[in-house]
Protein backbone atom coordinates (compact mmCIF):
# COMPACT_ATOMS: atom_id res chain seq x y z
CA UNK A 1 0.00 0.00 0.00
CA UNK A 2 1.05 3.47 -0.57
CA UNK A 3 4.38 3.90 1.23
CA UNK A 4 4.49 0.40 2.68
CA UNK A 5 4.75 -1.79 -0.40
CA UNK A 6 7.58 -4.25 -0.02
CA UNK A 7 9.04 -7.24 -1.78
CA UNK A 8 8.06 -10.71 -0.62
CA UNK A 9 11.74 -11.69 -0.47
CA UNK A 10 14.94 -10.05 0.69
CA UNK A 11 16.52 -7.53 -1.71
CA UNK A 12 19.09 -10.16 -2.67
CA UNK A 13 16.40 -12.73 -3.50
CA UNK A 14 13.83 -10.48 -5.16
CA UNK A 15 13.94 -10.18 -8.92
CA UNK A 16 15.11 -6.95 -10.51
CA UNK A 17 11.56 -6.32 -11.73
CA UNK A 18 10.09 -6.74 -8.25
CA UNK A 19 12.68 -4.44 -6.73
CA UNK A 20 11.96 -1.79 -9.34
CA UNK A 21 8.20 -1.99 -8.82
CA UNK A 22 8.55 -1.73 -5.03
CA UNK A 23 10.99 1.17 -5.37
CA UNK A 24 8.67 2.98 -7.78
CA UNK A 25 5.71 2.61 -5.41
CA UNK A 26 7.73 3.98 -2.52
CA UNK A 27 9.11 6.86 -4.56
CA UNK A 28 5.62 7.77 -5.79
CA UNK A 29 4.42 7.91 -2.20
CA UNK A 30 7.29 10.19 -1.20
CA UNK A 31 8.01 12.30 -4.27
CA UNK A 32 5.13 12.04 -6.75
CA UNK A 33 5.00 11.05 -10.39
CA UNK A 34 7.34 13.63 -11.88
CA UNK A 35 10.26 12.83 -9.56
CA UNK A 36 9.89 9.07 -9.95
CA UNK A 37 12.34 8.73 -12.82
CA UNK A 38 14.01 5.58 -14.05
CA UNK A 39 17.28 6.85 -12.57
CA UNK A 40 15.68 7.35 -9.17
CA UNK A 41 14.12 3.90 -9.30
CA UNK A 42 17.46 2.30 -10.19
CA UNK A 43 19.18 4.12 -7.34
CA UNK A 44 16.46 3.10 -4.90
CA UNK A 45 16.20 -0.53 -6.01
CA UNK A 46 19.80 -1.36 -6.90
CA UNK A 47 18.54 -3.05 -10.06
CA UNK A 48 20.92 -3.17 -13.04
CA UNK A 49 20.42 -0.43 -15.61
CA UNK A 50 19.92 -2.94 -18.38
CA UNK A 51 16.78 -4.24 -16.69
CA UNK A 52 14.78 -1.08 -17.36
CA UNK A 53 13.62 -1.69 -20.89
CA UNK A 54 13.87 -5.45 -20.53
CA UNK A 55 11.07 -5.44 -17.96
CA UNK A 56 9.33 -2.20 -18.96
CA UNK A 57 9.74 -1.80 -22.73
CA UNK A 58 6.84 0.66 -22.90
CA UNK A 59 8.61 3.13 -20.63
CA UNK A 60 8.00 4.89 -17.36
CA UNK A 61 4.21 4.70 -17.39
CA UNK A 62 4.36 0.92 -17.62
CA UNK A 63 6.52 0.84 -14.50
CA UNK A 64 4.26 3.30 -12.69
CA UNK A 65 1.24 1.22 -13.62
CA UNK A 66 2.87 -1.86 -12.10
CA UNK A 67 3.70 0.16 -8.98
CA UNK A 68 0.07 1.27 -8.67
CA UNK A 69 -1.11 -2.33 -8.91
CA UNK A 70 1.40 -3.32 -6.22
CA UNK A 71 0.33 -0.50 -3.89
CA UNK A 72 -3.35 -1.09 -4.45
CA UNK A 73 -2.96 -4.83 -4.05
CA UNK A 74 -1.01 -4.45 -0.82
CA UNK A 75 -3.81 -2.38 0.69
CA UNK A 76 -6.44 -4.89 -0.38
CA UNK A 77 -4.40 -7.76 1.06
CA UNK A 78 -4.26 -5.96 4.39
CA UNK A 79 -7.99 -5.30 4.37
CA UNK A 80 -8.73 -8.94 3.59
CA UNK A 81 -7.28 -9.80 7.00
CA UNK A 82 -9.92 -7.73 8.81
CA UNK A 83 -12.89 -9.92 7.94
CA UNK A 84 -15.10 -10.61 10.95
CA UNK A 85 -14.06 -7.50 12.89
CA UNK A 86 -16.53 -4.90 14.08
CA UNK A 87 -16.96 -1.76 12.01
CA UNK A 88 -15.11 0.24 14.65
CA UNK A 89 -12.19 -2.21 14.56
CA UNK A 90 -12.08 -2.05 10.76
CA UNK A 91 -11.84 1.74 10.94
CA UNK A 92 -9.06 1.52 13.52
CA UNK A 93 -7.11 -0.91 11.35
CA UNK A 94 -7.47 1.32 8.28
CA UNK A 95 -6.27 4.39 10.15
CA UNK A 96 -3.40 2.46 11.70
CA UNK A 97 -2.09 1.59 8.22
CA UNK A 98 -1.77 5.29 7.46
CA UNK A 99 -0.33 6.09 10.87
CA UNK A 100 2.38 3.48 10.38
CA UNK A 101 3.26 4.83 6.93
CA UNK A 102 3.58 8.35 8.26
CA UNK A 103 5.69 7.50 11.30
CA UNK A 104 7.99 5.03 9.55
CA UNK A 105 8.69 7.50 6.74
CA UNK A 106 9.18 10.44 9.12
CA UNK A 107 6.11 12.02 7.51
CA UNK A 108 7.61 11.92 4.01
CA UNK A 109 5.35 9.26 2.48
CA UNK A 110 1.69 9.42 1.58
CA UNK A 111 -0.46 7.62 -0.96
CA UNK A 112 1.02 6.63 -4.30
CA UNK A 113 -2.45 6.53 -5.87
CA UNK A 114 -3.04 10.15 -4.88
CA UNK A 115 0.42 11.11 -6.10
CA UNK A 116 -0.33 9.72 -9.56
CA UNK A 117 -3.80 11.23 -9.67
CA UNK A 118 -2.65 14.79 -8.93
CA UNK A 119 0.76 14.91 -10.60
CA UNK A 120 0.67 12.91 -13.84
CA UNK A 121 0.99 14.63 -17.19
CA UNK A 122 -2.31 15.41 -18.96
CA UNK A 123 -1.70 12.70 -21.53
CA UNK A 124 -1.26 10.01 -18.86
CA UNK A 125 -5.00 9.49 -18.48
CA UNK A 126 -4.58 5.72 -18.37
CA UNK A 127 -2.71 5.94 -15.07
CA UNK A 128 -5.35 8.21 -13.55
CA UNK A 129 -8.06 5.79 -14.67
CA UNK A 130 -6.06 2.95 -13.12
CA UNK A 131 -5.79 4.83 -9.82
CA UNK A 132 -9.52 5.50 -9.93
CA UNK A 133 -10.28 1.82 -10.41
CA UNK A 134 -8.04 0.92 -7.48
CA UNK A 135 -9.72 3.49 -5.24
CA UNK A 136 -13.05 1.96 -6.23
CA UNK A 137 -11.77 -1.49 -5.28
CA UNK A 138 -10.69 -0.14 -1.88
CA UNK A 139 -14.13 1.39 -1.41
CA UNK A 140 -15.84 -1.87 -2.32
CA UNK A 141 -13.63 -3.94 0.00
CA UNK A 142 -14.02 -1.50 2.88
CA UNK A 143 -17.78 -1.28 2.40
CA UNK A 144 -18.03 -5.06 2.57
CA UNK A 145 -16.05 -5.15 5.79
CA UNK A 146 -18.15 -2.39 7.34
CA UNK A 147 -21.32 -4.22 6.41
CA UNK A 148 -19.97 -7.41 7.97
CA UNK A 149 -19.13 -5.34 11.05
CA UNK A 150 -22.68 -4.12 11.59
CA UNK A 151 -23.17 -1.16 9.24
CA UNK A 152 -26.38 -1.17 7.19
CA UNK A 153 -25.80 -2.26 3.61
CA UNK A 154 -27.28 0.95 2.22
CA UNK A 155 -24.93 3.07 4.35
CA UNK A 156 -21.70 1.08 3.99
CA UNK A 157 -20.61 2.28 0.50
CA UNK A 158 -20.98 5.96 1.34
CA UNK A 159 -19.31 5.49 4.70
CA UNK A 160 -16.41 3.67 3.05
CA UNK A 161 -15.94 6.56 0.60
CA UNK A 162 -16.03 9.05 3.50
CA UNK A 163 -13.41 7.08 5.44
CA UNK A 164 -11.03 6.85 2.48
CA UNK A 165 -11.43 10.51 1.53
CA UNK A 166 -11.06 11.72 5.12
CA UNK A 167 -7.99 9.56 5.74
CA UNK A 168 -6.31 10.73 2.53
CA UNK A 169 -6.89 14.36 3.46
CA UNK A 170 -5.65 13.78 7.00
CA UNK A 171 -2.46 12.20 5.68
CA UNK A 172 -1.73 15.36 3.69
CA UNK A 173 -2.16 17.50 6.81
CA UNK A 174 0.00 15.11 8.85
CA UNK A 175 2.82 15.34 6.31
CA UNK A 176 2.62 19.14 6.26
CA UNK A 177 2.58 19.45 10.05
CA UNK A 178 4.85 16.55 10.98
CA UNK A 179 2.39 14.99 13.40
CA UNK A 180 -0.34 12.33 13.42
CA UNK A 181 -2.72 14.66 15.26
CA UNK A 182 -4.83 15.44 12.16
CA UNK A 183 -5.30 11.72 11.59
CA UNK A 184 -6.27 11.28 15.23
CA UNK A 185 -8.77 14.13 14.98
CA UNK A 186 -10.30 12.77 11.78
CA UNK A 187 -10.40 9.30 13.30
CA UNK A 188 -12.43 10.57 16.23
CA UNK A 189 -15.03 12.09 13.92
CA UNK A 190 -15.13 8.98 11.75
CA UNK A 191 -15.77 6.83 14.80
CA UNK A 192 -18.87 8.91 15.53
CA UNK A 193 -20.12 8.25 12.00
CA UNK A 194 -19.33 4.54 12.22
CA UNK A 195 -21.08 4.23 15.58
CA UNK A 196 -24.18 6.01 14.31
CA UNK A 197 -24.25 3.92 11.13
CA UNK A 198 -23.72 0.68 13.03
CA UNK A 199 -26.53 1.48 15.46
CA UNK A 200 -28.87 2.35 12.63
CA UNK A 201 -27.97 -0.80 10.77
CA UNK A 202 -27.92 -3.12 13.76
CA UNK A 203 -30.38 -6.03 13.58
CA UNK A 204 -33.39 -5.88 15.86
CA UNK A 205 -34.36 -8.73 18.15
CA UNK A 206 -37.92 -9.59 19.07
CA UNK A 207 -39.16 -11.31 22.18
Amino acid sequence: MVGMVKAEHSPEQASARTRMVVAAAQLLARQGYQATSFSAVLDESGAPRGSIYHHFPEGKDQLVGAALDAAGGYARAQMAQWSGRSASEVLDAFLELWRTILVRSDYRAGCSLVAVTVSTLPEATGLVDQAGALFDAWRSDLAGLLEQGGVADDLAPGLATTIIAAAEGAVILCRAQGTTQPLNDVGGQLHLLVSASAREGAPTHEG
